[in-house]
């Protein structure tokens, strides 16, 4: 993006020169046809040459405008993509985070119901709630691992969508 900015600055600097030098040539074409005409024809020559070289310019000039303008809408079309990426990201994130908080929980419950049981057992009280209630744990423990297993393969196979899909069209 530099080097085009840099191209920019240097065609604008040449069209001035040149603009001034075919100014210059025509007012000292415009004094001069009085006194010589010969000067005349060479100024007239000179002048033509320098205004081919300035609707050269002109036309690089528009050339690399119309480049600067496809490579900054390139540019915002990638930002407006990864935006979107960022957004979908974030929502998985809080997703995920989400599940982690209830795994969390299940597995403190999990090891509090344990532990009870250990001590109800260690006083030779067998206690089928302090069991049922263990297993419940256990059962809600492992299905927050399976949700949590199953968000991230749902992540990576979205993944891998666009990457099968550009696969597909190549």
């Amino acid at each position: 993006m530099s080097d085009i900015t840099e191209l920019e600055r240097r065609i604008t600097a040449a069209l001035e020169r040149i603009g001034q030098g075919t100014e210059a040539l025509a007012a000292a074409a415009q004094a001069g046809a009085a006194e010589d005409r010969t000067e005349t024809a060479a100024d007239a020559e000179a002048l033509a040459t320098a205004l081919a070289a300035l609707e050269a310019e002109r036309e690089a000039s528009a050339k690399l405008e119309a480049r600067v303008k496809a490579i900054g809408e390139k540019q915002d079309k990638q930002v407006a993509q990864l935006e979107a990426r960022v957004t979908k990201l974030t929502a998985r994130a809080e997703a995920t985070e989400g599940e982690i908080e209830r795994l969390r929980r299940v597995n403190a419950q999990l090891r509090a119901n344990n532990k009870a049981l250990r001590e109800a057992n260690a006083k030779g009280l067998g206690d089928g709630e302090l069991i049922n209630t263990s297993m419940k744990a256990e059962l809600d423990a492992l299905r927050a691992v399976r949700d949590t297993d199953r968000s991230e393969l749902d992540e990576i196979l979205g993944m891998l969508a666009p990457l099968a899909a550009e696969d597909t069209n190549a």
